[in-house]
């Protein structure tokens, strides 16, 4: 049985919280953080993370603010709101609970 399928969807369940993970660091160009879960070998195209990201946004768990490049258009800059930096907390700790519970299933202790 490949597994190419289960981990695709493994990645897409854990992609938002990824997306907060970089932006709690500092805010970000999408570019950005299309590179940063790259080289994680969380891979995500374009297609998909912009309608993520105005998902977040329209939650109020992101703002963004224009800034001028200089090559070429003003670029988005996200970065996490202060109601998202609470549900990230929330988020680290579902991820902690939810290793332990596979873990334990796993018997890894």
């Amino acid at each position: 049985m490949n597994t190419d399928n289960t981990k695709a969807q493994m990645r897409k369940g854990i992609l938002e919280y990824c997306i907060l993970g970089i932006l709690s660091r500092s805010s970000a160009y999408a570019v950005d953080i299309i590179n940063e879960l790259r080289k994680a070998e969380v891979i995500v195209v374009e297609g998909t993370l912009y309608p993520l990201l105005t998902r977040l946004k329209n939650a109020g768990l992101l703002s963004y603010r224009w800034e001028e490049s200089p090559q070429g258009p003003p670029r988005k800059y996200y970065e996490l709101t202060s109601p998202g930096r609470s549900y990230l907390a929330e988020l680290d700790q579902a991820w902690a609970e939810l290793v332990a519970s596979v873990n334990e299933l796993r018997g890894k202790k």
